[in-house]
């Protein structure tokens, strides 16, 4: 069943034990997607967070910036990505993958209308959040884990897909200092904040990601 006031290809369904809200499932024309929802009293701000290529959106750091989003009035989307529904790892074609996450801006867009968007996740989510930027007109970036390179092969650096959105819009990247997939320097985002100690998948230095996260997310919901 569609819900009432919502988008066509959004259906609501239960809400899941993990969130605060509720949870919809969008079509997309690279199958469906299931978003968690979850939506502050006085929404000032549109937030879309997905995970990495074998992740979910329970990831740790994914949650604290839920929770930093809520905190200051942003309505926080965690998408998991049509090909994570099908049960699948990798995320396949990135022009395929980018146009179902422009469906899915869309179709939130239109749900809560009017609201500034700031987009973001984790590792392959940072990468899809950067590539789409500019289509999807968003304010901001967060980028964690920003995989620069494969690991060992800084020859083949994401850096151009970072600078398109960072060019453009506010791109904040946070990734651990022992990132084998490399860190971005910081002239390549408005701001890049090293977790000291950590690895790709961060396992501490939360606090630091939500003190960061905080001033940006302040600013874009001001806006």
């Amino acid at each position: 069943m569609v819900a009432a006031g919502s988008p066509p290809g959004v259906c609501a369904r239960a809400a899941g034990d993990g969130g605060y809200g509720g949870s919809v499932r969008l079509e997309t024309s690279a199958g469906p997607a299931e978003i968690d929802l979850d939506e502050p009293a006085q929404p000032r701000l549109l937030l879309l967070l997905t995970h990495g290529s074998g992740g979910g959106v329970e990831a740790k750091d994914l949650l604290v910036v839920r929770d930093r989003g809520l905190a200051a009035g942003a309505v926080v989307a965690r998408v998991t990505q049509p090909y994570r529904v099908a049960g699948r790892r990798a995320p396949g074609s990135a022009p395929a993958q980018d146009a179902a996450w422009l469906e899915i801006v869309s179709a939130l867009r239109d749900r809560f209308p009017g609201l500034p968007l700031v987009q973001g996740g984790r590792s392959n989510g940072a990468r899809v959040a950067c590539r789409t930027a500019v289509a999807a007109g968003a304010a901001g970036v967060l980028a964690l884990s920003f995989p620069l390179h494969p690991p060992g092969k800084p020859e083949k650096t994401r850096r151009d897909e970072l600078l398109s959105a960072a060019t453009k819009v506010d791109v904040v990247v946070i990734n651990g200092e022992r990132d084998p997939f490399g860190i971005p320097e910081a002239a390549d985002a408005a701001e890049v904040r090293i977790v000291p100690g950590q690895p790709h998948s961060f396992r501490a230095g939360f606090d630091l990601i939500g003190a960061t996260v905080d001033p940006w997310l302040a600013r874009w919901g001001s806006r």
